[in-house]
């Protein structure tokens, strides 16, 4: 029973292995990028063996919809290839067939879900009628169809030729006693398969689990268990493989612990093309019972010492206890040259001797127990005065009933002599990781530097000599206390990284350099020192390395191509951008940015940029760019795809790539280098037309007033989304008739009549009609004489592009289709006199149109007044029609002529006001009426075109306002004189307005002048008068 427990124990965790190893196969598909829909199984073919499970993983990536996928699973068995057989799905219980249905109820096939996107198919007992192709379909739920929906596997199930083999039997064994078991394990499988073997102990008891004592696993290592593991490292266990089918396991002494039930298990494995190694069969042999006796209870004591003896250096004494029996009670005593020093009683409690006491106070001494047989002295720095003789004593105790210890047995070690080695000359090597004196840009630089010689605490600089320099930069450095010291220019993380120092052992250091920069380039220098005791200065030793960083920019190339330089307009075309570089192994980040200069500009825009980071960014310069173009991008290739070429796309191409570390997906650093590709013209051209239409000519020769079709037949088109439009011309019959348009039917089935053809009468008479893809016809109602001449139809070939242009690949026209009527009896007569007139410009003049002979009362006429001058067509000037009404080729036409019947024979156009222009070469063309049909109708069945009549205009007598305006320099002079002679005028007042100002200036001054003579006159004569008089009355 527990052999069975036991069994079903390690098969489960042999599939929670498998499970582990399929889990893996998910989560590397679930770094796939999400793009289209892609369901993947496990490669195959998958081998197991009947009767043990299976697990077959599938996972879907790059779908829409919810993040939890459903997943049905069906098998095409080799019996009925084509045959679908469900299984199981998740989305619908009643998926399986009725030969899985019972299987899936019991729970011997279920599907465990491991994420939303992917599951596991487990088969618990495999059958041979399991194997077959397994395919497993994702129902979808995306917006449309997009990729794959379901992967297939081969599963083939094999025979279990496994057996393992072991006679039963019961062991009694003292303990130290060796012990030696043999298993016999085989495998007849036809696949190649690896064997692996297991020794397991269960103790007595029965509940307990079973203990792995050691293994030889698939890959032919011998691994001990976790309570065996001592042990194995001092060969007291091992497993020995004796021949091709035997396993021995052997212990060479026993202990009380291995008393059991043993058994030898065998595991057969098989690597899938996966490459991961899955167990399919596994066998237990039957048990052997080991009883093993107590042996009598003796122990040894050795002394074992871990130091280099170096001065300063640790020394690390351990004291081991060999005994045969239990775990005894033990005390140990430590003795240096005689005299105890420390001791450890059972129970763990440490005594010290003299001075050891304060040197483990200050941490220079350690004394422990470091097991139940192991006692630890350990001094931290060595001195002179730790030489001598060293032994310990461990002494078997037991505590009596007072609770004193009580000695059984005493032992002693041999001396284990310590002494100091003088200090040894050092060496320095230094190197490069991976032997690299030459990176690129952004790469990391590391240096190792290792110290010969005894060990010792050792201390390092680094420093760096720059290119084109002498003075060393200090970079970094470590102290003996394992405190790290960064420069000046390196103690802050840089543009370019930050340094990084480590120290691997006591002799090694590492000095690392990230995202390194070209200043990184030249000579590193390392430095180690050693503190002596003896010495006033440290001991030094320096080694010197160079190394260069190479520019990024320096390698770096970037070409642009394309399959098609000349594009057909709708069509597809690819460009590539290549980057090349030395680099191409280190995956650093790129930036891809697309550049359009179109056929009209001479600047370079943005189409698209793709970032180093994954985020695409588009430009605004084509609107519709976005929506008609993919873009694919690798490590270094990009790929632009444009689907619906137009016109807007001709132009100039070049794409831009801008070279990052890989530092640079967690920041905004700048680019490292950069580089433009050469411009790429693209050129987008019509499709060549491959239009053909029927050119043969024919002749139709009708009653009047019949109806009659005219064809126009495609024989050829170009292929693709065309369309055509149709021109119908008709040329009549008098002579010097141009082509007018009839009518015309565009790319977009708009009918449009031509300017002659606006009337409703020619509306009525003229038809269009699709009769198919390849055949148009032009329907003619009650044909008359005016009807006569060549008819033939203009086809047009015409492609829509994506932005709306229309674009018109080829014309070609049909052959001429000739209508002649069949004669009636009538015929319309016009005189043919030749006529020229010269009339004087401002006067009126009379053109006559006269008819020979006047038919019966029942007919009536109508008369076309047409005029044509040199290098310019002819024009229909005024239609008198046969009820009377008259129709002007022109409204403006209207004041300036005009057309009435003066007799039963004569028709005259008189021309007011004739001008220069109105000279030239005048025609009338008569037509006869008459009824016909029933109801009755007006047919034109017969008409006659007169002479040309030329009219010369002369130029009439000039008049004096005529003559002046005729002659530009004399306008001129008339305009400019009146300004001239106003502008003399002007200047002539303003000349005897400032005289006369100025001589009323000067008359004002002489007055004023004069006044104050008259003023100073009159005051001189009261002052003389007053001394007069003051002279009399002195005298008085």
């Amino acid at each position: 029973m527990l052999v069975t427990l036991l069994g079903r124990k390690r098969t489960v965790l042999a599939q929670m292995a498998g499970i582990s190893y399929v889990a893996s196969f998910f989560l590397l598909l679930t770094k796939l990028s999400i793009g289209q829909r892609e369901v993947t199984v496990q490669k195959g073919p998958l081998f197991r063996a009947e009767g043990y499970p299976v697990s077959i993983g599938c996972n879907v990536t790059g779908h829409q919809g919810p993040s939890e996928q459903h997943f049905q699973w069906s098998v095409y068995l080799p019996t009925n290839p084509t045959q679908e057989v469900q299984i199981i799905s998740t989305k619908d219980a009643a998926f399986s067939y009725a030969v899985y249905t019972q299987r899936v109820r019991s729970g011997d096939v279920y599907v465990e879900r491991v994420q939303g996107n992917s599951v596991l198919l487990h088969i618990s007992k495999l059958q041979m009628k399991d194997a077959g192709e397994y395919e497993c379909h994702t129902p979808n739920t995306d917006e449309k169809y997009y990729g794959s929906y379901s992967a297939k596997t081969n599963l083939i199930v094999i025979p279990d030729t496994l057996s393992a083999t072991m006679s039963s039997q019961t062991l009694g064994k003292e303990e130290g006693e060796p012990l030696a078991l043999t298993c016999e394990a085989s495998k007849a499988t036809a696949q190649h398969t690896h064997l692996s073997v297991t020794w397991y102990l269960t103790q007595d008891g029965g509940g307990s689990q079973a203990t792995e004592i050691i293994s030889l696993s698939k890959d032919f290592i011998l691994v001990p268990g976790p309570l065996y593991t001592e042990r194995f490292a001092a060969s007291d266990v091992q497993l020995n493989k004796l021949g091709p089918t035997t396993f021995r396991l052997s212990i060479e002494r026993l202990q009380s612990s291995d008393q059991g039930q043993l058994f030898c298990e065998a595991t057969e494995w098989i690597q899938d093309p996966d490459e991961t190694w899955m167990f399919i069969t596994k066998k237990q042999t039957d048990q052997t019972t080991l009883r093993i006796q107590p042996a009598v209870k003796d122990f040894q004591v050795n002394i074992t010492a871990d130091s280099l003896f170096a001065e300063g250096k640790p020394l690390e004494l351990v004291c081991l206890v060999v005994s045969s029996g239990r775990d005894p009670q033990l005390q140990g005593i430590w003795f240096f040259n005689g005299t105890e020093i420390a001791h450890i009683d059972a129970g763990g409690v440490l005594g010290l001797k003299n001075d050891y006491k304060e040197r483990a106070s200050q941490g220079e001494l350690q004394v422990s127990k470091l097991g139940p047989k192991a006692f630890s002295l350990k001094i931290f720095s060595l001195g002179p005065e730790d030489e001598g003789a060293y032994r310990c004593v461990v002494a078997e105790v037991m505590k009596t009933r007072t609770g004193s210890w009580q000695v059984l047995q005493r032992k002693q070690s041999p001396d284990s002599h310590v002494h100091l080695r003088k200090p040894a000359a050092r060496s320095v090597v230094m190197s490069t990781k991976n032997k690299q004196q030459v990176v690129w840009e952004g790469e990391t630089l590391a240096f190792l530097c290792k110290a010969g010689g005894a060990e010792s605490p050792l201390s390092v600089s680094w420093w760096h000599i720059p290119r084109d320099q002498t003075q060393p930069e200090f970079v970094a450095g470590m102290g003996q206390d394992g405190i790290v010291q960064l420069g000046a220019s390196y103690g802050v993380p840089s543009y370019h990284g930050n340094t990084r120092l480590e120290k691997m052992d006591w002799a090694t250091f590492q000095l690392e350099i990230t995202f390194t920069a070209i200043t990184d380039s030249g000579t590193y220098e390392c430095r180690v020192s050693e503190k002596s005791r003896n010495q006033a200065r440290d001991l030094s030793w320096t080694q010197k390395i160079s190394v260069t960083v190479k520019s990024l920019e320096s390698s770096l190339q970037v070409s642009l191509m394309s399959r098609q330089p000349q594009v057909m307009l709708t069509n597809t075309f690819d460009l590539s951008c290549v980057v090349r570089a030395g680099y191409s192994d280190l995956k650093v980040p790129l930036t891809v940015t697309w550049q359009f200069q179109p056929a009209s500009s001479h600047i370079f825009h943005q189409l698209i940029r793709i970032t180093h980071n994954g985020t695409i960014e588009w430009g605004n310069f084509l609107s519709r760019f976005q929506k008609k173009t993919k873009v694919s991008q690798s490590l270094f290739r990009s790929q632009l795809l444009v689907h619906d070429a137009t016109e807007e796309e001709t132009g100039v191409y070049q794409c831009e790539v801008e070279v990052y570390d890989r530092n640079s997906l967690y920041n905004n650093r700048p680019p490292r280098a950069s580089a433009i590709s050469h411009p790429l013209r693209i050129a987008v051209t019509l499709p060549e037309s491959k239009l053909k239409v029927n050119s043969r000519s024919q002749v139709q020769e009708l009653s009047i007033n019949s109806n009659t079709d005219i064809e126009c037949s495609i024989l050829s088109r170009s292929n693709g989304n065309l369309q055509l439009a149709i021109i119908w011309y008709f040329s009549p019959v008098s002579t010097n008739a141009s082509w007018l348009k009839i009518l015309e039917m565009d790319q977009t089935n708009v009918i449009k009549t031509g300017d002659e053809f606006h009337t409703p009468q020619r509306k009525q008479k003229f038809h269009t009609e699709k009769v198919s893809q390849d055949l148009f016809q032009l329907h003619i109602l009650n044909v008359e004489d005016s009807d006569r001449g060549k008819y033939h139809c203009a086809v047009e070939e015409w492609l829509l592009s994506t932005n709306g242009t229309w674009h018109k690949l080829g014309e070609k026209k049909s052959g001429l289709t000739e209508l002649k009527l069949k004669p009636t009896g009538s015929k319309v007569r016009v005189s043919k006199v030749y006529w020229t007139e010269n009339v004087t410009e401002h006067r009126e003049v009379a053109i006559r149109c006269s008819l020979e002979s006047v038919g019966s009362s029942a007919t009536l006429y109508s008369v076309m007044w047409y005029w044509n001058r040199e290098n310019s067509g002819s024009k229909l000037l005024v239609h008198l029609q046969h009820d009377g009404l008259l129709e002007y080729g022109e409204e403006g036409l209207r004041r300036h002529l005009h057309c009435y019947r003066s007799s039963s024979t004569d028709f005259v156009l008189k021309l007011h006001q004739v001008e220069m222009e109105d000279a030239g070469m005048y025609w009338c063309r008569v037509a006869e009426w008459q009824l016909h049909g029933h109801p009755s109708k007006w047919i034109n069945q017969a008409s006659d075109e007169s002479q040309r009549m030329v009219l010369t205009v002369l130029p009439s007598e000039p008049t004096l306002p005529s003559r002046i305006c005729s002659s530009a320099p004399l306008l001129y002079f008339l305009f400019i004189c009146p300004f001239v002679l106003l502008l003399l005028l002007l200047i002539s007042l303003l000349c005897l307005y400032w005289k006369a100002r100025k001589l009323s200036t000067l008359r004002s001054n002489t007055r004023k002048e004069k006044a104050l003579w008259v003023d100073l006159k009159e005051a001189g004569g009261v002052t003389t008068n007053r001394r007069e008089d003051e002279e009399e009355d002195e005298g008085n």
